[in-house]
């Protein structure tokens, strides 16, 4: 059990017993024993200190757009960094952004000072944080081409600067994802270009994605990493998967890459749809799928 009034002595920005269906953009997962709201590197501090002290578990989350909570939910105390970290500055060609901006108001901000490279993020549904952390991609662009520097507190409380070259970048996986980091801020460089050619194609790719993907049901986008040398929707199409259903979980009829929450979906339905949809590819093809998604929580 959380010692409420100790937590309280050390932020005033604590939810307790707060639904994390409301937290992640799949709508599901049971309720946090205490939810933090952190404002800057200080507070994160003090918070992780307390749950070190009095040995209460914590995890760090974004926006909540790659993970799936259990329906049990999380024992300990969830840092969330979103908008009250999400200050964003840009000098010439160099952007530097908190971990908790929204990767879609960043690049608002990139497009007014017709700064290119940053396209590809526009429509990630995610922070910046947690687009570090996983080394969000999309559309041929990946965060690590346009990363500088990344702030980040160690898991001995150092705060450390690293430029991108130090961090162990490679497909959806950074230095951060080894546990103990917890990612403040970073620096971007990008490139000059013309306003109304980085608007055209931030516009572009944002059509793509509402043609191609299930925007209009709750998901975590893209449940399963890239297997190499196939594309992991191609294979749960062709093993005939498309809007099968579990629950209230389903593989999207518009995209199999996608499993969507079309109505009260638990995370158990979300979790044997994804076993079965690797049993199933692995019977059909010899392909193993590994879960893009992060599976958070007590499993039941």
């Amino acid at each position: 059990m959380i010692d409420r009034e100790a937590l309280m002595s050390v932020t005033d920005n604590v939810l307790f017993d707060e639904k994390m269906s409301e937290h992640t953009t799949f709508r599901i997962g049971g309720r946090a024993d205490a939810f933090v709201n952190v404002s800057g590197a200080l507070e994160i501090e003090k918070v992780i200190h307390f749950c070190r002290d009095t040995d209460t578990p914590y995890m760090i989350m974004g926006n909540g757009s790659n993970m799936l909570v259990s329906d049990s939910g999380i024992r300990g105390v969830v840092i969330h960094i979103g908008k009250n970290m999400s200050k964003c500055r840009i000098e010439g060609e160099t952007v530097f952004a908190e971990a908790g901006i929204l990767m879609s108001n960043l690049a608002k901000k990139i497009l007014e000072e017709s700064l290119t490279g940053f396209e590809f993020a526009a429509g990630i549904p995610g922070t910046l944080g947690g687009g570090i952390y996983m080394n969000a991609g999309a559309y041929g662009g990946e965060l690590k081409d346009i990363i500088e520097s990344v702030t980040f507190i160690c898991p001995d409380g150092l705060i450390k600067t690293e430029t991108a070259d130090k961090l162990d970048f490679s497909y959806r996986h950074s230095k951060f994802c080894e546990g103990g980091y917890t990612i403040l801020s970073c620096k971007l460089k990008l490139k000059k270009g013309n306003y109304d050619d980085i608007k055209a194609r931030m516009a572009d790719l944002a059509t793509r994605r509402a043609e191609k993907q299930p925007l209009s049901f709750p998901s975590a986008g893209s449940t399963f990493k890239r297997p190499e040398g196939h594309f992991a929707g191609k294979l749960i199409q062709d093993a005939g998967l498309m809007g099968y259903s579990i629950g209230g979980a389903m593989v999207s009829d518009k995209h199999a890459g996608f499993v969507v929450n079309k109505g009260g979906a638990t995370a158990k339905d979300v979790t044997d749809l994804i076993e079965y949809i690797q049993k199933t590819v692995m019977e059909k093809f010899g392909v193993y799928l590994e879960p893009e998604v992060r599976l958070i929580g007590e499993r039941t």
